[in-house]
C-alpha cells in the first residue's frame, strides 16, 4: 500500500462523473481521478456518479445530482468538486454558481500537476501555453472573479498571476509563447537530425502514466531520472545512451506518460516531445502488469500513438512489475499488437537482459550481412562498422582483412560492401 504525505491544510474534494458507457467504467475512471487529485495535493471525500448518455449541456449534472453533490459539500466540508470531463465555459461557470464552491475538471487537475512538474525550460513553456490556451475561452462572463488570488489546485504555474490579465494580453503571450516553442521544436529537429546523421538507432520508450518508464531508463542507463508511485512523477523526455552486449550503441528517449482523457491542450502543446516516438526506430511499449486496468491503459496508448501518427515501427511490450504478480497471472499476460513482448520487473532488473536481446534483434534485423575483405589501404571503413554497425569478426591475411559484420544497409555504398 502506498502511503501520501499530506499536510494538515490538503484540499478536501468531491468527485463527480457522468457515466455514458462510452469507455472506462466510471468507477474505474474516478479512481484515477482520484489518484490525480492526491498527486495534486487534494483528499478525496466523496463520490457523485450520474448515469445518462451524455452530460449536461448547461451544467454537466442534472437538478438533481447538483442538489445531491451539495448536500455532500456541506456534510464533508469540501473545499471544491472534481468533474471527470473537461467542462465547456457555461458548465463550469453555471455549476460554480449553483454550488457556490470551487469547480474543477479533470484537464484543470492535469495542467496544474503538470505545472508542477515541468522543470526544463521547454516543459515550463508548453505548460504555460497549455494552460492560457485553455484559460483563454474561460474568461467570457468571469468579470470580477478574474482578480481573485488564492491558493490551492489549478493556480500553480503561471496560472496565479494570469488570472488579472485580460484577453488580449493572453493572446499576446500565447503568440510569445509559441515562438519561443518554434525554436525549441527547430532545436529538437536539428539534434534529431544530427542523430539520424549520426546512425545512432533510437528507442522511444512510452506508456501509461506510473507504469515505470524512468525506472527501466534508469536501471538500462543510469539516467538518474526521478522515481516516485505516482502519476506524472517526470515529465521532461530524457535520452541516455546504452551499449549493447555486441558494442552497438542505442538512444533510449523516455517520452511524457500517456494517460484516459489526455486533454488536448497538452497534446498540442506537447505535441514535438510527444513525436519523439514518430521518429524514433522502434517503440518499447511499458505496461504496468499488475495494475486491473492494464488492458485499457493499453488501449489508450495504441489510441494516442495512432492520433500522433505513429505507424509502421516495430513494437517490444515490456510487461513492467511482475515482481507484484504471481506465475500464472505473468504467463497469460499478451498484447496482439505488439511484434514481441517481455515480462520484466524494472526495479529489479529481471527480465531486463531478454528486452536488450530483443532490441538488439530488431537492429540486426534492419541491417545486411557483409563478408568482404577489407584493404589495408582502407582499414579506416573498419572503424565506421564499429561505430555504426556490429563487426562479429575480422581476420588479418595477406591480402587485406577479412570482415564478418552486420551494417546499416544505406552504409553498403559508403563502405564499398
Amino acid at each position: 500500500m502506498q502511503i501520501y504525505d499530506l499536510s494538515k491544510n490538503s484540499e478536501k474534494v468531491i468527485l463527480v462523473g457522468v457515466e455514458d458507457n462510452s469507455g472506462i467504467p466510471m468507477a474505474q475512471s474516478l479512481d484515477e481521478l482520484e489518484e490525480l487529485a492526491l498527486t495534486a495535493g487534494a483528499v478525496t471525500v466523496g463520490r457523485v456518479i450520474q448515469n445518462r448518455e451524455s452530460g449536461h449541456p448547461g451544467t454537466y449534472i442534472g437538478k438533481g445530482k447538483i442538489e445531491e453533490v451539495a448536500a455532500l459539500i456541506l456534510k464533508t466540508g469540501a473545499d471544491g468538486i472534481i468533474c471527470d470531463d473537461e467542462l465547456t465555459p457555461a458548465q463550469m461557470a453555471n455549476l460554480s454558481d449553483a454550488l457556490d464552491t470551487k469547480v474543477m475538471d479533470r484537464t484543470l487537475l492535469i495542467l496544474d500537476i503538470f505545472a508542477g512538474r515541468a522543470s526544463t525550460s521547454e516543459g515550463k513553456i508548453q505548460v504555460e501555453l497549455a494552460q492560457l490556451r485553455y484559460r483563454a475561452t474561460r474568461l467570457t462572463g468571469q468579470g470580477t472573479a478574474l482578480s481573485r488570488l488564492g491558493g490551492g489546485i489549478g493556480t500553480r504555474g503561471p496560472g496565479e498571476k494570469k488570472l488579472e490579465i485580460d484577453r488580449r494580453l493572453i493572446k499576446s503571450r500565447i503568440a510569445q509563447l509559441k515562438r519561443e516553442l518554434d525554436n525549441v521544436i527547430r532545436h529538437r529537429e536539428v539534434a534529431r537530425n544530427q542523430r539520424s546523421k549520426n546512425a545512432v538507432p533510437v528507442a522511444a520508450i512510452v506508456g501509461y502514466t506510473n507504469a515505470g518508464k524512468s525506472t527501466l531508463l534508469n536501471y538500462l542507463t543510469g539516467a538518474g531520472v526521478l522515481e516516485e508511485d505516482q502519476l506524472f512523477a517526470t515529465l521532461d523526455p530524457t535520452t541516455r545512451q546504452r551499449e549493447l552486449e555486441s558494442g552497438q550503441k542505442i538512444l533510449l528517449t523516455d517520452t511524457v506518460g500517456f494517460i484516459h482523457k489526455l486533454p488536448h491542450h497538452l497534446i498540442n502543446a506537447f505535441r514535438s516531445t510527444l513525436e519523439e516516438a514518430k521518429y524514433a526506430d522502434m517503440i518499447i511499449h511499458v505496461v504496468d502488469a499488475s495494475n486491473p486496468q492494464m488492458e485499457q491503459q493499453m488501449s489508450v496508448v495504441y489510441e494516442t500513438l495512432e492520433n500522433l501518427g505513429v505507424k509502421d515501427k516495430t513494437i517490444i511490450t515490456a510487461f513492467n512489475k511482475t515482481d507484484k504478480m504471481d506465475a500464472a497471472s505473468i504467463y497469460s499476460l499478451r498484447d496482439d499488437k505488439a511484434d514481441d513482448t517481455v515480462c520484466i520487473s524494472a526495479k529489479t532488473g529481471a527480465g531486463t537482459q531478454k528486452l536488450l536481446q530483443m532490441i538488439e534483434k530488431v537492429l540486426r534485423e534492419s541491417k545486411i550481412y557483409v563478408e568482404q575483405v577489407v584493404p589495408y589501404d582502407k582499414a579506416g571503413q573498419i572503424a565506421v562498422i564499429r561505430k555504426y554497425g556490429q563487426l562479429l569478426e575480422e581476420e588479418y591475411r595477406e591480402d587485406g582483412i577479412l570482415v564478418r559484420a552486420y551494417i546499416p544497409a544505406e552504409y553498403g555504398s559508403v563502405l564499398d560492401f
